[in-house]
């Protein structure tokens, strides 16, 4: 019974299901790159500024389809399998990139790409989340924002060397190393219960914990999902469950917050952002940086929220987050509204002032939304909950992009700056109130919380009992 010094399976299986996330990444990050190209008036394939803004947001439609297909599949043909069917759609849609001919295709190929996000946003953070041990399992769920964003870092290096179809063919290979490798990864022990494959959970719990004793742990996970699904889990579970509704609540709001911080508008147009603040640093270094500095930071708070806790560091974060942006709002106000600011020697401060609301933003904001979703939802119901939190991050992505294009197009830059700013205070209120603590805990601690059969006053105190 010699265990080994790591879960190195664990990890494994992180690395290999994350590569997934990283083409999610690339294709949400491909934006920043490509429609300067694609927007310049020598352009091979013209696009106009407005179709270049459907051009960005066209993911979160995709994500949306993913995510309710999702919902409905992952109980049924497994995480394992969730995650590795995602290979297929992102691969099709970085070829059709690279060869396309009209701004159709382009469409077309985002849609598809963001098809995948949404399966890959369901499936991967509840495959981490059901695999982990508890003492790491915030260092492996949130993996898949760090994966996220260095795949938003890669194709912001590629693209600013490398023509757009190039970018596209290299891009490619990462969902095809994702097929290759994931495929030798056990299935979810949670899953594998569920469905009544006892030995095959047993050898899953072998390979993950490193131990070849794990009856002990197979009966605690069986009695766990026995009491999770005494009843078939349904949609409307999440809304007639009280736990599951706190949850919902919960989720609903981190994830809201998160967008209206303006985080992925800022990602989509991040170059032309760096652009209109006049650096002296070219905007693609300028948007490389910024990539650089939120993967440094993302990867630092994944190694300490374990330690450290989730409520201290999106409280921080979201503090932090909207000094940034208030800065950030205010220099292109004055620079709006005071043209001889246009040339000065300041415009370092919005670079500045956006590489520090990447940082503070990406201690907490980042990561923990989505480490969240992989811990407060019991197995029957934790497709659909995954499903609909994917959809409600679509709809709101999008609702906030366009609006940031909107408001920088016809009113200025500083608007949707200061709006974003007022978005991170009220997000931090919400922590401080409505979010639960969750270091440390098994999945079936956090669950019996929610539940109130345990009682946790400073938690959920502002939560009615049923």
């Amino acid at each position: 019974m010699k265990k080994l010094a790591v879960p190195i399976y664990q990890y494994l299986a992180m690395m290999s299901g994350t590569l997934s996330i990283v083409s999610s990444g690339m294709h949400y990050g491909w934006t920043s790159p490509s429609l300067p190209q694609l927007e310049h008036a020598n352009s091979s394939l013209p696009v106009t500024k407005e179709e270049g803004s459907w051009m960005a947001v066209t993911p979160l439609a995709g994500a949306t389809v993913g995510a309710i297909l999702s919902g409905f599949v992952l109980d049924v043909i497994g995480r394992k399998r969730g995650v590795l069917l995602t290979a297929l759609p992102f691969f099709g849609s970085w070829l059709m990139v690279a060869y396309a001919k009209s701004v159709a295709v382009l469409l077309a190929a985002r849609f598809v790409a963001g098809i995948a996000d949404g399966c890959a946003f369901c499936s991967v953070p509840m495959y981490l989340g059901e695999i982990a041990d508890a003492k790491i399992r915030g260092l492996l769920v949130s993996s898949c924002s760090i994966m996220w964003i260095f795949g938003m870092l890669l194709i912001n290096i590629i693209g600013a060397y490398t023509s757009i179809k190039v970018a596209a063919l290299i891009s490619s290979v990462f969902p095809v190393v994702l097929a290759a490798t994931f495929v030798w990864m056990p299935e979810s022990p949670y899953y594998l219960i569920i469905k009544g494959r006892l030995d095959e959970a047993r050898r899953s719990l072998r390979i993950f914990k490193g131990v070849y004793e794990v009856d002990d742990e197979l009966a605690r996970l069986s009695v766990a999902v026995k009491m999770q699904n005494s009843n078939t889990g349904k949609f409307l579970d999440l809304f007639t469950v009280s736990s599951n509704r706190k949850a919902v609540f919960v989720i609903m709001g981190m994830r809201g917050f998160q967008q209206c911080s303006g985080v992925l508008a800022i990602t989509f147009y991040a170059k032309s952002i760096f652009q209109s603040a006049s650096s002296d640093l070219s905007s693609s270094t300028s948007a490389i940086i910024y990539f650089a500095a939120q993967l440094i930071v993302a990867s630092t708070s994944t190694l300490i929220m374990d330690r450290t806790g989730r409520r201290p560091l999106l409280i921080v974060s979201s503090i932090g987050a909207a000094f940034a942006l208030l800065i950030e709002g205010l220099y292109f106000y004055l620079k709006t509204h005071h043209p001889v600011l246009k040339n000065s020697p300041y415009s370092y401060i919005s670079v500045a002032a956006l590489i520090g609301y990447i940082v503070l933003f990406g201690i907490g904001m980042q990561t923990i939304p989505i480490l969240l979703l992989g811990e407060l939802f019991p197995t029957n119901v934790k497709a659909f909950a995954l499903g609909l939190a994917d959809i409600y991050f679509s709809i709101v992505a999008t609702i906030v992009s366009k609006f940031f294009q909107v408001m920088r197009d016809n009113y200025g830059m500083h608007v949707p700056f200061f709006a974003f700013t007022g978005c991170c205070a009220l997000g931090a209120l919400f922590v401080i109130f409505f979010v639960p603590e969750t270091k440390g805990k098994t999945l079936e601690e956090i669950h019996e919380e929610f539940k109130g059969e345990e009682q946790h006053k400073d938690t959920f105190k502002y939560f009615p009992e049923e």
